[in-house]
């Protein structure tokens, strides 16, 4: 059995200011460089509690609240919410800063699930997280909530593909000939 891993033996923090080629014309950062920043943590996370390969596997939610701007310093926050078998929640929040100003401003949030691979490019069994403080505790009630919601869309996903009668918010339509 793999040993037994706390949040603080993975969760990261990183920053960058923003250039002009991460920006729009009008100095305004692109969500996609925020994206990708996000991306990144999450699997820095996922792959310091495996020591494995890990891929993104999907993303669960992506809330932009405010923009950020050309010379605005980036802050990614990155911390494991919960370890499936196979799979782990990462739980990501980004926040900028405007340097000049000294104002910090949520950015965005999002919460990512993560696979761990082996030799064969599998997905293999991943370490157990201990749960530690009450934050830990809360975080881990709320992904797993995630996780029986997204597990119950896939599977209304996959029933409404086998049979599409069975979609409920589905109109009718001939097939195109």
């Amino acid at each position: 059995m793999q040993d037994t891993k706390s949040t603080s033996n993975s969760s990261l923090i990183i920053s960058r200011v923003m250039q002009p080629g991460d920006a729009n014309p009008a100095g305004i950062v692109h969500g996609g460089v925020i994206m990708k920043e996000i991306d990144n943590a999450a699997g820095v996370v996922a792959v310091r509690h495996t020591r494995r390969i890990c891929v993104t596997a999907s993303i669960d939610r992506l809330d932009f609240h405010k923009p950020s701007f050309i010379g605005n310093l980036v802050t990614v926050k990155a911390s494991l919410n919960m370890v499936g078998t196979t799979s782990m929640e990462i739980g990501v929040r980004v926040e900028t800063e405007d340097l000049i100003a000294g104002t910090i401003t949520h950015l965005a949030s999002a919460y990512l699930t993560f696979v761990a691979l082996d030799e064969n490019h599998r997905p293999m069994k991943v370490p157990p997280l201990e749960l530690i403080t009450d934050e830990d505790h809360r975080r881990n009630r709320e992904a797993m909530a995630r996780r029986s919601l997204r597990l119950a869309e896939k599977r209304k996903e996959s029933n409404c593909q086998k049979d599409p009668g069975s979609c409920s918010c589905v109109q009718h339509h001939p097939p195109v000939k």
